[in-house]
């Protein structure tokens, strides 16, 4: 059996510092043997990552389609960001990775609109059903396993980690797997592991994103001069 943390940020994200090194040695610690890496529109830290990790590493990008957040999983390739809901949802199945709904119905202007993901429902693969980071407003959660089960849907969890202290702290334990379709199968057995993160956390990540904001002006300034 795996223990699988699916939905987290490395410093390929801006909101994220997390270096991919720390990271192997976290999941190391507290005993996460399989890791969806879902940066904000990039591809890179995970397929880094897959390449230096002990353990298994599922490529994933958490792209910002027009109408909110959609998970690629299993991809080879970068989805580009801005592109529709059903645009985003056929570049994954293009290169046959999943569609992951990610934090539905959540507070967070990030979130999949409900008549978008309404839209895109024959093609979605797996709905995450609890988000460690939904701890504000916890009837997201209860609402997003409330849809799947009405739409006999795959569920899923994942600890959306920012930092490095919330990884492992929610996700599944499923059987070992190959690839998409077996992953398919697995989680489908898989149990819910759910713990919430902290209500800091959101402000952790805010003040990533504008430090990195800050660097970036620093660096424009110095090669402007």
């Amino acid at each position: 059996m795996l223990r699988a943390d699916l939905h987290c940020h490395t410093c390929y994200s801006p909101d994220s510092t997390s270096a991919l090194k720390d990271i192997v040695r976290q999941c190391r610690k507290v005993g996460v043997d399989c890791l969806a890496v879902t940066d904000h529109n990039c591809l890179r830290g995970a397929l880094e990552l897959r390449e230096m990790a002990p353990f298994l590493v599922i490529p994933g990008e958490e792209i910002k389609s027009s109408e909110g957040e959609i998970i690629g999983l299993f991809l080879k390739e970068e989805v580009r960001p801005g592109l529709s809901p059903q645009e985003t949802a056929g570049r994954i199945k293009e290169q046959g990775g999943l569609v992951y709904i990610p934090h539905p119905f959540s507070w967070r202007a990030s979130g999949l609109k409900t008549e978008a993901l309404e839209s895109i429902l024959p093609s979605v693969d797996i709905v995450e059903v609890f988000n460690a980071r939904n701890n504000i407003f916890r009837g997201a959660n209860r609402k997003a396993e409330a849809f799947a089960r009405e739409h006999s849907l795959p569920m899923a969890a994942g600890s959306d980690a920012h930092r490095l202290g919330e990884l492992g702290r929610s996700g599944v334990i499923m059987p070992e797997f190959g690839g998409a379709e077996g992953f398919l199968r697995s989680i489908a057995q898989a149990t819910m592991v759910r713990a919430y993160s902290p209500v800091w956390v959101h402000f952790f990540s805010v003040g990533s994103r504008l430090l990195r904001r800050g660097r970036q002006r620093t660096m424009s300034h110095a090669d402007s001069t």
